[in-house]
């Protein structure tokens, strides 16, 4: 359940995205709403976990302060990106990143090589590349593209480093206040960034923002939480529930983005589809 979760949670997170500019939503402030909305979920979903005395020594702290950076940092640029490259190009460029976070886990652990798992990733691979080219008929992609560039590789640091934090930094029953704690970090940098540029004027609140931000910060803490819940308690390897999970997000994001917001797509794209399709049957038998 732990898989199926943050694969919801996350596709659920590009189709807000997708459906702020409808409302006229400002992305900013809605994710610096957003992490204080999932530091309180952290709180209130699982106390018996929060409850415990945590010991919080500097490395574990600093492991905190850097997902932080990357949480907010990249959820900002995907916000963006969604809107002006695409609900497809963006989400593809987000999971398109397990290339680099597989190969670190498969490294760094280890893990055992087997033919249908590089298959399973080399179709993947290929899937989200395919899907991801297609993008060059969108408005503004020459002035846009650097995000997926930098989702890419930021996104493939992030999902190495939660899954180094789930095997080597928490102990027992840690992934809920971890996760909050690096929520609540996020959020008053966003804050402070948000007063900043209200103080100058470049920044205007409004109960609009703030509502969005309500409904951003529930997916977005259960969506990591899940995520490391899933490196905790499933016996697959991390690079395989890595691929699993990114490869189906990219999947559903597609297909929403075609049914809802009729986003094109070429015959380049439905490669991609497909091949993404089987990628996660190889992946799955080869967990």
């Amino acid at each position: 359940m732990e898989l199926l979760f943050a694969i919801l949670f996350s596709s659920f997170i590009f189709v807000l995205f997708k459906l702020f500019p409808r409302f006229e939503i400002d992305t900013f402030q809605a994710i610096v709403v957003n992490y204080f909305v999932a530091f309180l979920c952290g709180f209130i979903f699982f106390p018996f976990e929060l409850n415990k005395l945590v010991s919080v020594d500097v490395f574990w702290f600093l492991n905190a302060i850097s997902a932080s950076v990357l949480f907010i940092g990249l959820f900002l640029i995907m916000g963006i990106s969604s809107q002006r490259n695409g609900l497809s190009s963006t989400s593809v460029a987000v999971k398109m990143s397990m290339a680099l976070s597989v190969l670190g886990m498969m490294i760094s652990y280890s893990e055992n090589i087997q033919w249908m798992k590089i298959t399973g990733i080399i179709l993947a691979i290929t899937g989200v590349i395919s899907m991801t080219l297609q993008s060059t008929d969108q408005k503004n992609t020459v002035s846009s593209a650097w995000m997926l560039l930098v989702l890419f590789v930021g996104s493939g640091l992030l999902d190495f480093l939660l899954n180094y934090i789930q095997h080597h930094v928490l102990v027992e029953n840690e992934t809920a206040f971890f996760t909050a704690f690096a929520f609540g970090i996020a959020g008053v940098i966003g804050a402070v960034i948000a007063i900043t540029l209200w103080l100058q004027g470049k920044l205007k609140p409004s109960f609009r923002n703030l509502l969005a931000g309500i409904l951003l910060g529930i997916p977005n803490y259960f969506s990591i939480y899940f995520l490391m819940k899933a490196y905790d308690v499933l016996s697959w390897s991390g690079s395989s529930i890595l691929a699993v999970i990114n490869v189906s997000i990219v999947v559903i994001a597609s297909i929403i983005g075609l049914i809802f917001f009729q986003e094109k797509w070429n015959k380049l794209k439905f490669f991609g589809f497909i091949s993404a399709l089987i990628s996660i049957l190889f992946l799955y038998l080869a967990a």
